[in-house]
């Protein structure tokens, strides 16, 4: 057991075997996938090898795999590039609608658009972090251009109903993205059963490597214009020189957590039950954030009560890695804005830990952890000098 113990796969999860020795692999060659030479082929095939792998995970066509720098790039790409291009062939529709609760990669993007002449709309959620479907359908008609819901949440694990929604938007003529981010590996995906136009990814959330992340388009939507310019790889609509090594290793990760989906996802709820559990005979105070909602395996909000969850995470840094619900802003500590959304105030919010687990702990670690948080829950105290009984 190595220390600190990481809980914190939400932020990302460690590096499968396999992606490391397909990019170590894929490092040995030199060559770019443009040249017309040897060396170019086999860099040509490795990247061919791994958008195989990336859209087998989602049931997709290789075509319609498209890489990125990441997920931020690829949510970019997939909300101002769609949001023009779709407008072109629809230009009296005018609104983008997005959930609260979305990564900042897709609500900054989609409140730029204002700029453009964009309605944007951002749908409510529940107490538990789900999307409100009646504010959701209230928005959908024939003003609606686009839509965008997360597939799972990057702070709470909340799954979200991206099927429902998506055929609500299809009723009216509307494209749908969703990020992915969160889900792949966690979670079976099927871009046919969600019914999604475009589908974000991240090879570091599903222990493939930083830096390469990918858009999924559907054959059928509209091809979103390019944000970089300069080059006709993938088309033109992501030019620039593939990472050639970074794709082996989102490729060898997607195999890998395709194979292993359902043994992980048993494994990974096994565990979090075991902190949960744990905690709770230690007589910790807390509740869980996402109440009822599902979520994916491993992973757990959990609201400590009367502790600062800054100062705990502080305590434990060297023995347990975790995030909180809280982060610095222009030098105030402030609450998540998914965390407002379900109606926590700052104060509750400070109490909030993120936990995510993954495929290659054991007992033995999330046990070690649980006392780790036990012994800093029973020194930690708010500001009031409250201390947990």
């Amino acid at each position: 057991m190595g220390y600190p113990i990481y809980l914190d796969g939400f932020a990302s999860l460690p590096l499968a075997p396999e992606a490391k020795e397909a990019m170590l692999s894929a490092w040995m060659n030199p060559g770019n996938a443009g040249s017309p030479n040897l060396a170019g082929e086999q860099a040509a095939r490795t990247i061919a090898d791994g958008r195989q792998d990336v859209a087998n995970l989602i049931g997709a066509s290789p075509a319609e795999i498209t890489f990125t720098s990441g997920a931020t790039e690829a949510n970019n790409l997939a909300i101002l590039g769609a949001a023009r291009a779709a407008r072109r062939d629809a230009p009296n529709r005018n609104r983008i609608i997005v959930s609260a609760v979305e990564h900042k990669a897709v609500l900054e993007p989609a409140l730029a658009l204002r700029s453009e002449g964009f309605e944007v709309a951002i749908v409510p959620v529940d107490t538990c972090g789900r999307l409100d479907m009646n504010a959701f359908a209230k928005l959908v008609d024939e003003d609606l251009l686009l839509a965008s819901v997360m597939l799972v949440n990057n702070e709470t694990g909340v799954v979200q109903p991206v099927a429902e929604a998506a055929a609500l938007a299809h009723q009216s003529g509307a494209l749908f993205h969703t990020d992915a981010a969160q889900a792949a590996g966690k979670i079976e995906i099927d871009v046919f059963d969600l019914d999604v136009d475009y589908l974000t990814l991240s090879a570091h959330k599903c222990y493939g490597p930083m830096g390469i992340g990918a858009l999924y388009v559907s054959a059928g939507a509209p091809k979103p214009s390019p944000l970089v310019l300069g080059g006709g790889q993938q088309g033109g609509m992501r030019p620039g020189t593939e990472p050639v090594a970074l794709i082996a290793g989102f490729g060898a990760a997607a195999k890998v957590a395709k194979d292993r989906l359902a043994h992980d996802g048993a494994h990974c709820k096994s565990l979090i039950d075991l902190l949960v559990q744990s905690l709770q005979l230690r007589q910790l105070r807390f509740r869980q954030v996402t109440g009822d909602a599902s979520t994916v395996p491993g992973s757990a909000s959990l609201q400590l009560l009367g502790v600062d969850a800054d100062e705990l995470c502080a305590r434990i840094a060297p023995q347990v890695s975790l995030s909180t619900g809280s982060a610095c802003t222009s030098g105030q500590i402030k609450s998540s804005h998914v965390l407002e959304s379900i109606g926590l105030s700052d104060l509750e919010a400070r109490g909030v830990i993120r936990i995510l687990c993954n495929r290659y702990q054991d007992r033995e670690e999330i046990l070690a952890a649980a006392a780790y948080i036990a012994e800093a829950y029973a020194l930690s105290h708010l500001a009031t000098g409250e201390v947990p009984q």
